[in-house]
């Protein structure tokens, strides 16, 4: 990173799940892949990673029908996979400290959530979450159509912010949405602990941390 590059920074472009909302506690998952005769990671192949999960994160289809897609697969009831999807989202967690430091740093540098999610995460996330007022655009891939790492959904996210792609840094866990953001232009943080984050984004921001 040059001077020049981060007296230039205007803005923070951060991804949602694997970021910022984190399954910290297994333990749910695996309690119901036990009891459903899988394993844990066999059910997040499932809801995160199948046919059906892609298209509705694309807003090719409604989440609903995913959910159906995965009722089927498991032959759950109605009943039964609202069970299921208690339990599987129990240890989620919001990291409180990034978002407080998102917040912190609204008063500097424009805010952007960019997520590929599926069509009901705007509405999940405001209830249980209450996280989305740290960002002043906020892109869910479901939405507009677009997914990481189409490198249209992030022209569009950069579009909302008025801003070109060497005035923003983008944080995300994933590889792949790494390297297509950094082929635009895009600065990046590869997440991998809440501390090298906030470590890597002091570097940006002159944050201690």
């Amino acid at each position: 990173m040059t001077e020049d590059a981060k007296n230039s920074l205007k803005a923070l472009i951060w991804d949602m799940g694997g970021v910022l909302l984190r399954t910290e506690d297994k333990t749910p998952r695996m309690r119901l892949a036990e009891r459903l005769g899988t394993t844990r990671r066999a059910l997040e192949g499932l809801v995160f990673a199948s046919s059906s999960a892609d298209r509705a994160m694309r807003g090719e289809i409604p989440v609903e029908e995913h959910w159906a897609e995965v009722a089927r697969t498991l032959n759950l009831s109605d009943e039964g996979m609202v069970d299921f999807q208690k339990e599987f989202w129990a240890g989620d967690r919001i990291d409180d400290t990034l978002v407080d430091t998102i917040r912190a740093l609204r008063s500097q540098y424009r805010t952007a959530l960019l997520s590929n999610a599926w069509s009901d995460i705007r509405e999940a996330a405001g209830k249980r979450f209450r996280f989305l007022d740290a960002f002043d655009v906020v892109v869910f891939s479901a939405e507009i159509r677009l997914a990481k790492p189409d490198e249209r959904i992030y022209r569009y996210v950069l579009k909302e912010l008025a801003i070109e792609p060497h005035e923003a840094v983008f944080v995300d866990d994933f590889i792949e949405n790494i390297v297509a953001a950094e082929n635009l232009g895009i600065h990046t943080i590869h997440f991998k602990s809440q501390e090298q984050a906030l470590r890597e984004l002091g570097k940006w921001t002159d944050q201690a941390n």
